[in-house]
């Protein structure tokens, strides 16, 4: 793939490219704590004749390190995404696009959507964010667990795990390690990094960090456990009472055919999420949990099911694919898969 750097609103952006200029738009965003180069094992699975654009988003990959408002949602990102759909070196059709997105880029996939329902013609959603934010909501209906969202946003990263992406720790020796983060919590199946392995780690250890990117800043609560989202960083964008996208979603016109691919082993977008403070509560591993009726887990998986099938009520229409003893990569773990369903969708 080429690479080339792209300014858009104030700031540098690395983007791979491939595919002959007049052939089917695709853009591709990645997620959390990895870059445009995670999506290397699927690209291996799709036809030459695809023009592919995949950026890696602000404070990723060898993109700028530029401060991310969390006030905003998900919202920087995804205006710096939409500058790339004007740029006529990237895009020359200008036509809608195919976008593919993984993880948190599923919720930037999202906001796009809703704010430029013109420039997208399908939508692949791997492993998505729920439409009501990650953590901190206790039923289908998005409802909050308290009033200020406590356990969600940059205070629920394990500093551990931030201080090793930090000193760029390729080792594998102990649970928070990037490694082992992206052995165990990243698939489902190690074996299915291959040797890819390497290349992927070094996604997620390209990952800008500060208050300002990765993990975000936080509040103290007088909730459990202590913690409620601040206003800057990754994680706060995708608290709940920052990023909450159902209502939109449904209403957007037009409405775009929708793939929501997932893994039935996924271990962090589930309603049994390990990154879910809530469920690490209920099994114990944080202490001093009030219980079910007071701080229940989220439900990620039946909220985003809820949601697109009020979509698909509304006049749009989705696909739900679910791959077994598959985790939070799909594209890695079942490449030729998910190819063929990105496929579908073109």
């Amino acid at each position: 793939m080429e690479e080339v750097t792209v300014a858009v609103r104030g700031i540098s952006l690395n983007v791979l490219v491939s595919g002959p200029a007049d052939g089917s738009p695709v853009l591709l965003v990645h997620g959390n704590c990895s870059s445009a180069d995670f999506w290397r094992p699927l690209l291996r699975h799709l036809p030459p004749t695809l023009r592919i654009v995949a950026p890696d988003l602000r404070g990723y990959g060898r993109s700028e390190t530029a401060p991310v408002d969390a006030g905003r949602g998900l919202r920087d990102f995804a205006d710096d995404v939409a500058a790339l759909l004007d740029d006529p070196a990237l895009f020359p059709g200008g036509g809608p696009v195919t976008v593919a997105a993984h993880s948190m880029g599923c919720g930037v996939a999202m906001q796009l959507l809703v704010d430029h329902p013109e420039r997208v013609s399908a939508l692949l959603l791997e492993a998505p964010l729920s439409p009501y934010g990650f953590g901190g909501t206790r039923d289908l209906d998005g409802t909050p667990t308290t009033a200020d969202f406590a356990g969600t946003g940059g205070g629920g990263a394990n500093p551990d795990f931030v201080r090793r992406i930090a000193a760029g720790d390729r080792a594998d020796d102990g649970p928070t390690s990037p490694l082992a983060v992206l052995r165990t919590a990243y698939v489902a199946d190690p074996a299915s990094l291959g040797d890819d392995e390497q290349l992927l780690l070094d996604t997620v250890l390209s990952t800008a960090i500060g208050d300002d990117n990765y993990p975000g800043d936080s509040k103290p609560s007088e909730n459990w456990p202590g913690i409620a989202p601040g206003d800057r960083g990754v994680l706060n964008t995708m608290a709940p009472n920052h990023f909450t996208i159902a209502a939109d979603l449904v209403a957007v016109t037009p409405k775009p055919p929708i793939t929501w691919v997932r893994g039935d082993k996924d271990a962090i977008v589930s309603d049994t999420s390990f990154f879910d403070l809530a469920f690490l509560g209920s099994i114990g591993a944080v202490p001093g949990w009030p219980g079910a009726d007071a701080c229940p887990p989220q439900p990620m998986i039946g909220q985003t099911r809820a949601v697109l099938d009020r979509y698909a009520a509304a006049g749009g229409a989705y696909t739900e694919v679910v791959y077994e003893n598959c985790g939070h990569s799909p594209h890695v773990e079942r490449p030729t898969e998910v190819a063929a369903e990105l496929r579908k969708l073109l």
